[in-house]
């Protein structure tokens, strides 16, 4: 019975391989034996997979390293505002002249015509802008009086100077019939601008000195500003609408009594101060 042995073969980068061609063997264009082309495609594979692992690797070491975020700064967050009351120097009102007629064109003609001599009537006060605002025409029906046409039409009035509005107000209502909507008081635009810059620089000097306050008393030594904003705001115009309703029902040529009051800018200021260099602790 014949055996057959088995020969262990252990692979190494030393192991010496012999190639297709052997220089002992004569003949042009001989293949080398099973076992030689064997032992060649082994290791042929280990050199691939040997290399693919070294670049895996490498690819891996440079991914982690790249993706590695720095240590975070510390930071605090500060908010600082400041205010300023500053005195409304425009005026805004609206008026309106109102008609009704059981024919639509008699009604319209009717506002036309005293909203015409308004106009004229505002031209004597050049100082105030006047503008025409909204127009409607609707049906109206109830069961005490006949179906019927109501128009109306509002004119805008904005002023810096009050004296000259409320005679032109008064005049309006006293002498062409035009009934006060509303009135507001607010700040021209120029002023607007001027207090919100003003405000501006002392909200952020008062944020510098409360980021200043709270490096020191977190025991940092500097710091810089980080993500800042800066927002504004105010009070709002002032609506006296129910003193305006009152004085628009009164006779007698009296000019409208008004008070502009006030408004409230206010600047506010908020933001990280990045903490840097910390101080060694005091002993």
């Amino acid at each position: 019975m014949k055996s057959t042995r088995f020969y262990p073969f252990v692979l190494s980068p030393s192991t010496p391989l012999r190639t297709g061609l052997s220089k002992d063997d004569g003949r042009c264009g001989s293949t080398s034996s099973p076992r030689t082309a064997g032992r060649n495609r082994i290791y042929s594979t280990w050199r691939s997979a040997r290399a693919l692992l070294v670049a895996t690797t490498g690819c891996a070491a440079v991914t982690v390293f790249a993706q590695t975020p720095p240590p975070p700064q510390p930071a605090v967050t500060v908010t600082a505002s400041a205010t300023a009351t500053v005195i409304n120097d425009r005026l805004q009102a609206w008026l309106r002249a109102e008609a009704e007629n059981t024919s639509a064109s008699a009604a319209a003609s009717q506002v036309n015509a005293t909203i015409a001599k308004a106009l004229a009537e505002a031209k004597g006060y050049p100082s105030i802008k006047v503008a025409t605002a909204g127009y409607s025409t609707q049906q109206v029906s109830d069961k005490v009086k006949a179906q019927r046409w109501r128009v109306v039409q509002t004119i805008s009035l904005d002023a810096s100077d009050f004296t000259s509005a409320a005679a032109l107000i008064s005049r309006l209502q006293d002498d062409h019939g035009l009934l006060l909507s509303g009135m507001g008081f607010s700040l021209a635009e120029k002023t607007r601008r001027d207090a919100e810059d003003s405000v501006t620089q002392r909200a952020l000097k008062a944020w510098q000195t409360r980021a200043q306050q709270a490096a020191q008393g977190l025991g940092f030594a500097a710091w810089r500003p980080g993500h800042v904003t800066v927002q504004t705001s105010d009070g709002g115009p002032v609506f006296p609408m129910a003193r305006a309703q009152a004085l628009a029902g009164s006779a007698g040529g009296a000019p409208v009594a008004m008070e502009g009051g006030t408004t409230d800018v206010t600047v506010t200021v908020s933001g990280e101060a990045v903490l840097e260099q910390s101080r060694p602790p005091t002993r």
